[in-house]
């Protein structure tokens, strides 16, 4: 049975996902890559951190005592790999999500309506393909695990350039994959769903495509926010997999048993506050304006 069209979003074309994503990720690195940086350092700190003298050194590391300016420039490194990630990223994520949602309406619509009802079970559908866009986002891995080391491990390049990487490490770069899927797929779902829900039963749109710029800001806190702290735990052992030298062989349930035993269950949520602080903004900023700019960019290029 065909879904009914009453309840179902407006298709934008491709070109206007790719645009429009891509838009949001350039806008995001520009304003957040420092930020993100501070985040990734501070969740591979190891140590404890009890006064401000060593959460400058965590965040700074050998640019502690410096100027302010080169402390600043200090939080931009992996600029590259970051944009050339975020940008794919985000048009696989915010492009792709729409795809698989229309996948999923189009044959499992009355499935999800007849368990959840009409309006639970669409907001569902969206978060059910954005976690099934998270899982595949794992194609990505290699410039995010490139991005990570340049932030948290510059020296684990030892000169190398990206080709030569590539070359050597070969799936190397896939370290970690399994605990990322395993992130990326309820981060993903929490995200899409924390802000279908908001705009189904907070702004009661039908077509969540018609959403105003505020609309999609305030429905991206809500996503965002439950996607961060969802996903932290398993966040934070991706990132201590990632940002080791390349030849170090430690795997995620090693360092799951380690942060146990020396660190305490609270360090699985290191970096979370600052995270909702700095990455949480970073991620409302980015989702809120693809999801208005894809409308827009479809209304200028059928025009």
């Amino acid at each position: 049975m065909a879904p009914s069209t009453s309840n179902v979003d407006k298709k934008q074309s491709g070109a206007a996902r790719v645009l429009g994503s891509a838009s949001a990720g350039i806008c995001e690195i520009a304003v957040f890559h420092p930020v993100d940086t501070i985040s990734k350092r501070l969740m591979s700190n190891q140590t404890k951190v009890t006064n401000l003298t060593k959460l400058n050194e965590v965040i700074f590391r050998e640019n502690a005592h410096k100027t302010l300016g080169k402390r600043f420039l200090s939080l931009f490194p992996g600029l590259g790999y970051a944009a050339i990630y975020k940008v794919s990223q985000r048009i696989y994520k915010y492009g792709g999500q729409p795809f698989a949602n229309e996948f999923l309406t189009a044959n499992f619509k009355p499935t999800f309506d007849s368990f959840f009802g009409e309006k639970t079970g669409k907001a569902l559908l969206s978060a059910t393909a954005g976690s099934m866009i998270g899982i595949g986002e794992v194609f990505l891995l290699p410039l995010d695990v490139l991005k990570i080391k340049r932030q948290t491990n510059p020296e684990a390049f030892k000169g190398r350039g990206f080709v030569k990487i590539l070359k050597d490490e070969g799936f190397g770069l896939y370290k970690g994959w399994g605990w990322t899927m395993a992130r990326n797929a309820p981060g993903s779902f929490s995200l899409f769903g924390g802000s279908a829900f908001a705009k189904e039963y907070i702004f009661g749109l039908k077509d969540y495509s018609q959403a105003t710029w505020s609309q999609n800001f305030v429905a991206s806190i809500f996503g965002a926010s439950a996607s961060l702290i969802v996903s932290a735990p398993l966040d934070v052992i991706k990132t201590r997999i990632q940002n080791k030298n390349f030849e170090a062989n430690e795997s995620g349930f090693t360092i799951l048993k380690n942060m146990a035993k020396n660190e305490g269950l609270t360090s699985f949520f290191k970096g979370l506050t600052p995270k909702l602080l700095t990455t949480g903004p970073k991620l409302v900023f980015s989702f809120a304006l693809a999801q208005t700019l894809i409308p827009a960019f479809d209304k200028a290029l059928s025009k």
